[in-house]
């Protein structure tokens, strides 16, 4: 019996989907049960595989971060046969060690928005409780790590996302606070792509490419867009040729823990499944069926 292909997932900003190598490009449009995604998912063939790119914010950043739809994105890449999803995505850097143009790779999240209603897909009838202590994959992390030192990127090995609302930049006292806790980095779109990437058995890790120094540093200037983007432009190269020593090496067949979330998650049983919510929730729960 022939093997099912499983493409591979990437989110992240313009500059990515312009990867030298990208052959029999086509951009799909995809509907979902919770919405439009961000764009249409282009997908093709890099470096051997099958990937699937979707533009976090949409081709030309018409989306605010508040509006994105992590459920639609989410589900429209598992569609489309995703089982691995590489986030790329720019962050403030909230300790002194992780420098503007620096690659980090965390391994923990925390949620400052008011959203975690909107990062499921359960409900309506079918009840599921991922397990999320460890949010990321850790051997998809364990990859990028190696193919970031392979490229000679200056890249930190875990740390925590600080998930914030926006699309304000931070105060200073919200700045130093996150500081003074610790925290490595923030941002304001990673964590509801983790939580649906999870639900829906997906492996997920984020490529966070530092910009700035967010506020927290007095003898820094405080971030503004203007700075943001020229550090884009030079994260973009980066990224770009991280992903494509990092997407050879990812497994053909979908086998690590993330894989199989929804072992241990389902509370509901079986027998009480709401037709119209397996019916909704058929690319999720396929293997189920």
């Amino acid at each position: 019996m022939k093997e099912t292909v499983h493409r591979i997932g990437i989110i992240g900003g313009s500059g990515l989907y312009e990867i030298e190598g990208l052959k029999r490009k086509r951009w799909v449009a995809v509907s979902t049960p919770f919405g439009a995604p961000s764009d249409k998912v282009l997908t093709g063939e890099l470096a051997g595989r099958q990937v699937a790119f979707l533009p976090r914010h949409g081709r030309g950043h018409r989306l605010m971060p508040s509006e994105l739809n992590h459920r639609a994105n989410v589900y429209a890449l598992k569609s489309l046969g995703v089982a691995w999803i590489m986030s790329v995505s720019a962050v403030g850097s909230l300790q002194q060690k992780y420098r503007p143009c620096d690659v980090v790779l965390p391994d923990q999240f925390l949620d400052r928005t008011k959203k975690s209603a909107e990062h499921t897909f359960f409900g309506r009838g079918i009840v599921a409780h991922i397990a999320f202590a460890e949010p990321v994959s850790a051997e998809l992390r364990q990859l990028l790590l190696r193919s970031c030192r392979k490229r000679k990127a200056r890249v930190h090995d875990g740390g925590t996302y600080v998930n914030m609302e926006g699309p304000a930049f931070s105060t200073r006292a919200e700045s130093l606070a996150n500081h003074r806790d610790g925290f490595a980095v923030i941002g304001m779109t990673n964590l509801g792509e983790a939580r649906c990437a999870r639900e829906a058995e997906i492996a997920y890790a984020t490529m966070a490419m530092v910009t700035d120094y967010d506020c927290w540093k007095p003898d820094e200037a405080h971030v503004t867009v203007e700075m943001v983007i020229e550090n884009l432009h030079r994260n973009a190269e980066l990224a770009k040729s991280v992903l494509l020593e990092a997407i050879p090496q990812v497994p053909h067949q979908p086998g690590w823990p993330c894989h199989r979330a929804l072992d241990t998650a389902i509370l509901t049983p079986r027998k009480h499944w709401s037709a119209a919510t397996i019916k909704r929730l058929r690319p999720l729960l396929e293997r189920f069926l």
